[in-house]
């Protein structure tokens, strides 16, 4: 079970850090991605780390604003969002994952969402 926290409102050029805590004790053997759903649109990726927390990916929208992390000691995954847009705005769930991937389909256990809100 994975369980996404810390979204918000704030204002443009803010920040904002996200949290999934995951229950279960094979956290460590699953990679996890962050996705985003912007009002009227589909998800989307974000940001996917492995299993061992060495390899991170992003898309390109978020590359040098957003950092994946994750401690397996406390079977966490967060996702620190800084310089945030009004386009960020969106529902962020988390995800495990097999292997990292920005495939939706790849994902086997998401977690609800949390709405963040970047105002202008």
């Amino acid at each position: 079970q994975l369980q996404a926290s810390g979204g918000g409102l704030v204002q443009a050029g803010g920040s904002l850090r996200l949290s999934c805590a995951a229950s279960g004790r094979t956290f460590s053997s699953y990679a996890m991605g962050w996705f985003r759903q912007p009002p009227g649109k589909e998800r989307e990726f974000v940001a996917s780390i492995s299993s061992s927390g060495i390899n991170t990916y992003y898309a390109d929208s978020v590359k040098g604003r957003f950092t994946i992390s994750r401690d397996n000691a406390k079977s966490t995954v967060s996702l620190q969002m800084n310089r945030l847009k009004p386009e960020d705005t969106a529902v962020y769930y988390c995800a495990a994952s097999r292997r990292p991937s920005s495939l939706r389909d790849y994902y086997d256990y998401w977690g609800r969402g949390t709405q963040v809100t970047v105002s202008s």
